[in-house]
This record gives C-alpha cells, sequence and structure tokens, in this order.
C-alpha cells in the first residue's frame, strides 16, 4: 500500500459544498433535436408554464419569419388551417403566419438522486442536488386543432339547410341507470388507463412564468444560489463522515433478504400454493376456479396419493352432483352479504336463480336462456354468467351442458349418487315455492320414456324440408295465384328468395300450429276474402288465427311507436314475455311468420325500404312495419310519409315537407309535419331515417 501510495500522489485537494438553495427548484432542460452549437440561448422566448407536481414544462418561441430558409407560404397555409379565414381573440397564430413554436416536455429520466449541478470557484466545488431532467421537443397540438377545424367545416356541409331544423327538436325523455358497483380489479384497471391518466393531468392548473435570458440580471442573481451560503462544517454534514461511516455508505452491510410472495392475478392459482392448504381448501379452492369438473379430474390435479374417500367427503361439502359431474355449490361463488357485480343483485337472490339453472341440467342437456329468465327473473348478465359457469351455446339448441354425462362415477359411487339425487329433490321443493312453479313444469318432457331423446338442428331441418317439400305443390300455385291477381291490382309485392331456413321460429320449442300460407314476406294474398286493396292488409286465415293477447300486444306496441322492425318487434315482445308472471303459457310458441301475419292484421303495414347494397342490416331489421290506420284523420299524412320512404331509405326534412304540401295544400303547419317526423322517424347527420333503419 505504501508503494502505491507513492506511485500516485494526491496533486490536489478540493473542498465540496452541498448548496441547497435552489435544491427543489432546479431543472435540467435538453433539446435532443438540435446540436449542442445551436442553442436557443438568443431566440425571442414569448412565454412559459409548468405544471409542478408532474414536472411538465411548455415554453414557446418566436420563430425567424424574416431567414431565407423560412418558408412564408407553407406558413400562411398553417395558419389558415389551424385558425381559418375568422379573426378571433382565440386564434394561435393572430399575424395569419406561423410565427411561433411551442416546446413541450417529457422527463429524461424518474430517479434523478444521482445527479446533480455542480460549479467550480476558487478551488471550491459546489454542488446542487437536480430536481428534475426534463427533455424539450417541438409540440404539434396545433395540427390537432386543424383536424379539429376540418372536421367542423365537413359536419356544417353534410347538415347542409338541415341545421336549422334540428336545433328545433323537442326535448327527449331518458333513461336514468344507475352505474355497478365497482369492483377493486376494475378500479385498479381504471387507475392504470390512459384516459385516467391524461384527465388527471389535465387536472393540475399551470403555473404561467415569466422568461429571463442567460444574462438578464435576474438571471445572474440566481446563479448566486448555486454556491453554498453557509460554509462552515455543521451546515454541510451530509458531505462530512468520518472513514469508518464511508466505509459503510460504499459497502453496506448484508440485510437478510425478506421473500416476497409473487402476488398473481385472483383468477390465476399456483399448484404449488395450492398444495400447502388442508385438503378441503384445496377442493374449495380448484372448485371455484374451475366451475364443473369430474370427479376424475379433481383426483389428478390432487397431489399423488391422495385418500378418493376424503376427497369425495370434502367435495359434497362446496358441490353438487350435475349428470355425474361436480359444480361448486352456488353459496361458495356468491358469499353471504355480497352482491351481483353486474346489477347488484344480492347473494341470495343470485344463489337461488342458480341453483335452478343447475336443477334444469340435471333434468336435460340443453336449457333455453330464455325461458330460465322468464321464471327467475334475473337480469340477463347474471343469467349468461350463470349459464356461462356450466354450459355452452349451441346454434339452435340452446346452451348446452359443460362436460358429457359422466356415467362410470355413478356407477362405481351408487351411494354418493343417490344421496345427491335426495338432496336435489329438497332443492327442487325449496324452488317450486320459490318460483311458483308447479312439480310437473319441473319434470323432464320424456319422463316416461327410459332414456331421453334429444333432437339435434340438424335433424329438425330435415323435418322440417320433408314437410315443406309435400306442400310445395300446393304452395307454388297459390303463389303464381297470389303474384297474378297482385299484378292485376297494381299492388307491389316485396320479393325475398325463399331458402329451407327463412321462417325460423323466434323459440326453438316445436310448435303444431300450421303457417298461413297466403302471406309473401307479410303481404296478405289477393285472393284471400278479407283483403284489403287500400293499404295491403290481409284477412285473418282460418287455419291459424293470432290469439286475442298477442293480437292486443301488437296493437298497443304500433300505437305507442308508431314504425317498427321486425328485429325491434320481436325484442319488445320477449321484454313483454318477461314481465309476464311465472307459468304463463298464453304465448308458448310464437313464429316469425305469426307475429308478421299479427301485425298484418292489426290495421298496420309493410314498407318496403330500399336499402342500399352494402347495408349491414339484417333481414328482419329490413322489414319495416308501419300503422296504416287508427281511425284519425292523420293516417293520411302517414301513409304519405311511407310513400316517401319507398323512394329512398333516407330522406331531408324539405322533401318531406314539400310532399305534403303538394298532397295536402297549404293546410300542413309546422307543428304537423314536427309530430310526423317525431313520431316515424329518427334524425342523424341532417338525414331523417325510419325508426331502426339508420346504418350504423
Amino acid at each position: 500500500m505504501a508503494s502505491g501510495d507513492d506511485d500516485d500522489p494526491i496533486i490536489e485537494e478540493i473542498d465540496v459544498y452541498l448548496a441547497k438553495g435552489l435544491a427543489e427548484k432546479l431543472y435540467l432542460f435538453q433539446y435532443p433535436v438540435r446540436p449542442s452549437t445551436m442553442t436557443y440561448d438568443d431566440v425571442n422566448h414569448l412565454s412559459a408554464k409548468i405544471k409542478p407536481k408532474q414536472q411538465k414544462v411548455e415554453l414557446e418561441m418566436a420563430i425567424n419569419t424574416m431567414s431565407p430558409n423560412y418558408c412564408r407560404s407553407k406558413g400562411e397555409q398553417i395558419a389558415l388551417n389551424v385558425d381559418g379565414a375568422t379573426y378571433e381573440e382565440t386564434n394561435t397564430y393572430s399575424a395569419k403566419l406561423m410565427d411561433k413554436q411551442t416546446f413541450s416536455s417529457i422527463q429524461a429520466a424518474t430517479n434523478i438522486s444521482r445527479y446533480a449541478a455542480a460549479v467550480f470557484r476558487k478551488g471550491e466545488l459546489h454542488v446542487t442536488p437536480l430536481h428534475g431532467i426534463l427533455q424539450m421537443r417541438p409540440s404539434f397540438t396545433y395540427l390537432d386543432k386543424a383536424d379539429s377545424k376540418h372536421r367542423e367545416r365537413e359536419a356544417a356541409n353534410e347538415g347542409g339547410d338541415s341545421s336549422q331544423d334540428e336545433a328545433e327538436e323537442e326535448a327527449k325523455a331518458i333513461t336514468v341507470r344507475f352505474s355497478r358497483p365497482e369492483s377493486e380489479q376494475a378500479r385498479q384497471r381504471r387507475i392504470q388507463s390512459y384516459e385516467f391518466l391524461q384527465r388527471k393531468q389535465a387536472e393540475e392548473p399551470w403555473a404561467h412564468l415569466h422568461y429571463h435570458g442567460i444574462k438578464d440580471g435576474r438571471s445572474e442573481h440566481e446563479k448566486q444560489y448555486l454556491f453554498c451560503q453557509a460554509m462552515d462544517a455543521t451546515e454541510n454534514s451530509e458531505l462530512v463522515k468520518t472513514p469508518k461511516e464511508y466505509l459503510a455508505m460504499l459497502m453496506p452491510p448484508l440485510a437478510e433478504e425478506k421473500i416476497v410472495k409473487p402476488v398473481g392475478p385472483s383468477n390465476v392459482l399456483s399448484m404449488a400454493q395450492l398444495r400447502t392448504l388442508p385438503l378441503a381448501e384445496q377442493v374449495k379452492t380448484l372448485m371455484k376456479n374451475v366451475k364443473v369438473m369430474p370427479f376424475a379430474n379433481l383426483m389428478g390435479l390432487l397431489a399423488s396419493g391422495t385418500d378418493s374417500t376424503s376427497v369425495l367427503r370434502c367435495i359434497q361439502q362446496v358441490a353438487l352432483l350435475v349428470q355425474g359431474n361436480w359444480v361448486v355449490k352456488s353459496d361458495v361463488l356468491y358469499p353471504k352479504n355480497s352482491c351481483s357485480p353486474h346489477s347488484g343483485v344480492p347473494a341470495e337472490v343470485l344463489c337461488r336463480g342458480r341453483d335452478f339453472v343447475m336443477w334444469r341440467f340435471t333434468q336435460e342437456r340443453s336449457v333455453m336462456r330464455k325461458e330460465i329468465t322468464a321464471i327467475i327473473k334475473l337480469p340477463p348478465e347474471d343469467v349468461k354468467e350463470f349459464l356461462e359457469h356450466m354450459a355452452v351455446p349451441r346454434i339452435n339448441r340452446g346452451w348446452e351442458f359443460l362436460l358429457p354425462s359422466d356415467g362410470d362415477f355413478i356407477k362405481k359411487h351408487p351411494d354418493v349418487a343417490h344421496r345427491q339425487h335426495m338432496l336435489w329433490l329438497g332443492i327442487q321443493s325449496k324452488l317450486e315455492k320459490v318460483f311458483n312453479v308447479s312439480k310437473e313444469d319441473f319434470m323432464p318432457k320424456n319422463a316416461s320414456q327410459p332414456e331421453s331423446v334429444h333432437i339435434s338442428g340438424e335433424q329438425r331441418l330435415k323435418a322440417a324440408k320433408e314437410r315443406a317439400q309435400e306442400n310445395q305443390s300446393s304452395l307454388q300455385k297459390g303463389l303464381n295465384a297470389n303474384r297474378a291477381q297482385s299484378a292485376a291490382a297494381g299492388v307491389r309485392v316485396k320479393q325475398e328468395p325463399v331458402s329451407d331456413g327463412e321462417d325460423e321460429p323466434m323459440d326453438t320449442s316445436p310448435s303444431s300450429s300450421a303457417i298461413p300460407n297466403g302471406s309473401v314476406n307479410g303481404y296478405g294474398s289477393a285472393a284471400s276474402p278479407a283483403f284489403d286493396h287500400t293499404n295491403g292488409n290481409g284477412g285473418s286465415p282460418a287455419a291459424t288465427s293470432p290469439s286475442p293477447e298477442l293480437r292486443d300486444f301488437v296493437s298497443k306496441t304500433f300505437r305507442k311507436h308508431f314504425v317498427l322492425t321486425l328485429s325491434e318487434l320481436k325484442r319488445l315482445f320477449n321484454l313483454h314475455l318477461a314481465s309476464l308472471p311465472a307459468g304463463h303459457s298464453l304465448f308458448h310458441s310464437i313464429s316469425d311468420r305469426l307475429l308478421q301475419d299479427t301485425v298484418l292484421l292489426s290495421h298496420c303495414t309493410q314498407i318496403l325500404v330500399p336499402f342500399p347494397a352494402q347495408s349491414t342490416a339484417a333481414p328482419d331489421e329490413q322489414k319495416v312495419f308501419g300503422v296504416w290506420e287508427i281511425g284519425e284523420t292523420f293516417d293520411k299524412h302517414r301513409r304519405l310519409l311511407y310513400e316517401v320512404f319507398t323512394k329512398n331509405y333516407r330522406v331531408r326534412r324539405t322533401v318531406v315537407q314539400a310532399r305534403l304540401t303538394q298532397e295536402f295544400g297549404e293546410d300542413v303547419t309546422k307543428a304537423d309535419l314536427d309530430r310526423l317526423l317525431k313520431e316515424c322517424c329518427v334524425s342523424h347527420g341532417g338525414m331523417w331515417y325510419l325508426k331502426g333503419t339508420i346504418q350504423s
């Protein structure tokens, strides 16, 4: 060591002082888009502002418009795009020329505890800790302003002459909805979202500053704070350390490392952590995460050598047997005093509804979601969650149980299966009282058969094709007669391609009623004795007349809405079914064709709206119906409006007004026009559409 010191002698000792005058205010600005030789010291700084908490700075600097490198035409064009042709106080470029630019900061480093600014004077080094290191880059927010101006001009051009009319629309009723209770996971995702961070940043106000140049007198005064004001050792205790303390700072003693268990998402299960739990907790945790599981799979997830009898004892505490598979109990998923994350429904109500769904799967492989909702009277989101726990959706077959029936388990453990069967009988008795459903309604449809027969969608489709082929000749003759008489009477009939699956029922329950054959696309046959050539309504076929309850529902619905698509009518009808008391069976099986015939029998007509070729509307959304006659003088106004919409799927207000004036003279008032459009149409982008036909 002695020889080493002789080879590397100390040349000079420099005292180091810690200056704190600017410790919380000193920032280092970097300009990465320009070389160090091209500084902004001599550029005129127009304004400066800062958000201290976010350490965000904006500087506004002038641009030398007289420079030979400046393109004046481009500067004028940019100013025109940003501010427009009119002068306002809020204009970005008041001189109609881009004569300034804005620099916005980003943090170059988050941990700046190792950085400081130092000045050397008279053999002393004075160090000041930095409060932030910011990189200043050009800001292009003026381009966003130019884009918004461009969109405003386009919207104004699209509105055309109808902008004044749209401002006169009356106030519309709104639906008040209460927000769902936010879970902790949803709250964390919202706090970490970009939108939330942007909103929090915008909440901090700007603090406007006054810029002083590098040679300004105020700048020279502030530079003095870079030197330590108190030179005695008591004020610089941070830099005065004994050799032992300094060595401890360089090589801190080893501290016992705390083993922190990684915290994974709530839906991720660590098998290593799982096997540290008691057997009952292992089974409960697995079932709570998986929801449905065969017993063989459960044994495979547990540690080898686990006693199956003990597992059977544990599984019966947290799950129920459904088709030989174990499904987690409802009170495990929805503990007492909890509620639905979707709708806020209490856990007790959720458990009853989910138990009913589980019981249905003990009787059938597939269930219909609509029937479940009509009985348990819970929000659709909760019903869907129940079904997703234990089933998968199938086309034309509703929701099918997730796993195949495990007959091997039932044969191997008949005592467990018998105990579970008795438990289900008790649950069935309780469900009968809660949902006011008779015992016969819970029985499977083919209870007398030793094995349930499942009819697939393909078999149903094949049977429907065979019935259609048997009646094809009579249907074709009737159709030809309808077309001939319609052409002779001058009635326009909408023609659509007929496919095997055209008349798909609203539900998949079998229907023994025949489909009326005297209509095409909802129009009554001209050969029908009750056909009305005035409005295109057909009479009620004697074979299948809709029930009075169905006709009453359709009539009241159209008197309230006036114009509806078939899709919207079916939605309202399903809501009506869900509102009926449990066990109501007046509307057991209603097909689309029967619903359309009922509409035509309720003084309504189909409106042949010419949708564009690129329309994404579904077939049910392209079938539009409107009230034809309700016994008032305003009926003729609606009929004329329907005729206008047979020419185009969207029109301007002035077109409707001109057509009404042409037909009825000057008697048509503005109030009449407003009422007509409000009853039958909706407005979007300066155009008017029939209800339900607007294209998103």
